[in-house]
């Protein structure tokens, strides 16, 4: 019996890349036959996949999972094959945050939301990396819907980090992390306010770190840049590092004092996990997955009035017995997510579809 999974897009050190490595691997070790299937991949992932041309389309006695992220010929060959159809959703940023900065990320956006809601009549388990997600499934007409959480491979955060960048960032200023694409649903001009506010009533000695490409929407992209310019902030008080090395990235997650979301849409939210391993206290909006990911842990906001959250940072930053309380209820969050048997759960699943 053979179990595969279809990523259109194959990444070492992308989330939905890892989860099909570690699935394989596991599917494997059950005696199953099984194999990544994708239209591009990163060179030296080779051995680890093949490409979909060689795919031998599976009987009725197979399982076919599909990774859905966004539009792609994949869909329509899962609707044709006669195996058991699985899709695991990774969830489509809504078309509205890209309005007046990409008309191509717009029409990507519809057309993926379409072409997902068209595969619910043919898909026999639909599974959200969140609770989020899996209520985005149910409203699209998908009938058997659950629950399987990303997988993080947690032992690569046991690796040193950068001591240099370490010391170079712990000096007096506040550190404000924040980790994510520079897109416009993770709301960055909102976070550029706050500090702009903090830098003003509470302390200058303020600092922005935000990690994540820039190069993934330009124009928006540029727009911060201006925004930061017409504050009077300068660039040693927002920080753009772009796409950096794990160790550096590490180093600026124990530099930091608060990790800040006011993103208005999130369909799992890693950064919030990793600041869970990294002991940093998280302030985030309540939207979408985030309380689901949080799961108690951290700090919800209900509104993002500058002044209310700047104070809040600063209190947060400062109060130590604070700063404990919110790490120990975020490190109890962090253990139940990894004692979920997700490995076990999506077997059972599996198993119930074969009957």
């Amino acid at each position: 019996m053979r179990v595969d999974q279809l990523v259109p897009a194959f990444h070492r050190g992308d989330a939905i890349g890892d989860t099909a490595s570690h699935l394989k691997a596991f599917f494997i070790s059950q005696g199953y036959e099984s194999e990544i299937y994708c239209l591009e991949r990163d060179e030296g992932l080779e051995k680890e996949s093949c490409l979909f041309e060689e795919f031998v389309s599976p009987s009725s006695s197979d399982v076919t999972i599909l990774h859905f992220a966004l539009v792609s010929p994949l869909s329509k060959k899962l609707i044709s094959f006669e195996s058991k159809k699985i899709i695991i959703y990774h969830n489509i940023t809504p078309e509205n945050f890209f309005t007046g900065y990409s008309e191509e990320m717009v029409r990507i956006s519809r057309l993926s939301r379409e072409e997902l809601k068209s595969l619910a009549p043919d898909t026999d388990l639909a599974l959200g990396d969140s609770e989020f997600n899996r209520r985005e499934l149910d409203d699209m007409g998908f009938r058997n819907t659950e629950v399987l959480p990303l997988f993080i491979d947690f032992s690569r955060y046991e690796r040193p980090h950068n001591t240099f960048l370490y010391d170079l960032f712990r000096d007096e200023r506040t550190n404000i992390l924040f980790v994510g694409r520079i897109v416009p649903n993770k709301k960055i001009e909102e976070l550029i306010k706050v500090v702009f506010y903090y830098k003003k009533y509470i302390s200058p000695l303020v600092r922005l770190i935000i990690i994540g490409k820039t190069s993934s929407l330009p124009k928006y992209y540029h727009c911060l840049i201006r925004m930061a310019d017409e504050f009077y902030l300068k660039p040693e008080e927002i920080c753009f590092t772009g796409h950096i090395p794990d160790d550096e990235m590490y180093a600026l997650y124990k530099a930091s004092d608060v990790f800040l979301s006011l993103s208005e849409h999130e369909g799992f939210g890693l950064p919030f996990l990793e600041s869970m391993v990294f002991d940093l206290p998280i302030i985030a909006f309540d939207c979408t997955a985030v309380p689901f990911t949080l799961d108690g842990a951290g700090v919800l906001i209900k509104n993002k009035n500058v002044d209310h959250v700047g104070e809040l940072v600063d209190i947060i930053a400062k109060n130590n017995d604070l700063r404990k309380n919110l790490i120990d209820g975020q490190s109890q969050r962090l253990l139940r997510f990894k004692k979920f048997q997700r490995e076990t759960f999506l077997l059972r699943q599996i198993e119930q579809l074969l009957k």
